[in-house]
């Protein structure tokens, strides 16, 4: 898959394709039955699929300060559309020039004369241009003058709500792994660098690999967790700590995920964690003895949960 960023970044000669477009943050199932369905109408037709995402997220420009946290990297979505097939993945800059934009210079330009697009494929929620003022009879409207047919699919629900990106992260904040992960398709998925950290876990006899993530990085209500620890193609159990350590009276949020039946360093290492199940809240202890009584428990819940 070609990854691009900024049109300008787009092959003079690329021919007519088929498009997608939308944030696309976490790549979830409503995401992938556009970008899956955009992939096999291009190669029904013969042509290329490009999915195009805008970074940074578009609410930070329109409302600083509100960025909403990001359920995964921008590195992170460019794998997950890859797996699915697309032949191209464009990242638009979010600008303030992009942002005043109508909606038909943003079809002319970005649909017509940089991508060929000679179909768009979105949901029956997308809107675009200044002030959002295009919606998808908006598109097809566009799509009649300027010679590109429109797709519109319906949004993808279950469990009585409708699988969208506010709704995972809603799920992720209250520590509900399991009803994030059946949004997703899969389990929620935090990246970043192994740094060094104040080395409680090894003195107790629980090294902890502490995780520093990107800003803006959805992170799950403070507690703690099962799930998974990856290391190039190593998946690995873990038990998995978010919160401000109380105990040592700690300030910062951080995230230590102690690897099962593994005594590594990995310091430095960029690495992910999944996170599978919540086994309990953050908690407050009275002393070295009943953390540490806690966290053999916690190990053996782990243990239990994931057939480890």
């Amino acid at each position: 898959m070609e990854r691009w960023r900024g049109l300008e970044a787009v092959p003079s000669g690329w021919g007519r394709s088929v498009v997608t477009i939308g944030v696309f943050d976490g790549v979830h199932r409503g995401h992938r039955q556009l970008i899956e369905r955009s992939v096999a109408v291009a190669r029904e037709r013969g042509l290329r699929s490009v999915v195009v995402t805008f970074d940074p997220h578009p609410a930070e420009l329109v409302r600083p300060g509100s960025h909403p946290a990001a359920l995964t990297t921008l590195e992170r979505r460019a794998d997950l559309v890859a797996e699915l097939g697309a032949d191209a993945f464009c990242v638009i800059p979010f600008t303030g020039e992009l942002a005043r934009m109508d909606p038909a210079e943003f079809a002319h330009e970005v649909l017509v004369d940089t991508l060929h697009a000679a179909a768009v494929v979105v949901g029956t929620n997308f809107t675009f241009g200044y002030k959002a003022a295009g919606d998808l009879d908006t598109l097809r409207e566009l799509g009649v003058r300027f010679g590109f047919q429109v797709e519109g699919l319906d949004l993808i629900s279950g469990s009585g709500v409708t699988y969208s990106s506010t709704y995972i992260r809603s799920c992720i904040d209250a520590g509900d792994m399991e009803a994030a992960a059946a949004a997703l398709g899969r389990l929620h998925r935090v990246d970043g660098v192994v740094v060094h950290g104040d080395k409680r876990g090894r003195e107790m006899g629980f090294p902890t690999a502490n995780i520093a993530c990107a800003v803006h990085t959805a992170l799950p209500a403070d507690g703690v967790y099962a799930g998974w620890f990856l290391l190039a193609d190593r998946r690995l159990p873990t038990a998995i700590s978010v919160g401000s350590n109380p105990t040592f009276s700690g300030k910062v949020r951080t995230v230590e995920a102690y690897v099962l039946d593994v005594d590594e360093d990995f310091y430095g290492h960029e690495v992910g964690v999944e996170f599978a199940h919540r086994l309990r809240g953050q908690e407050r202890f009275d002393g070295m003895e009943p953390l540490i009584a806690q966290m053999d428990a916690d190990v053996a819940r782990t243990r239990e949960l994931l057939g480890a």
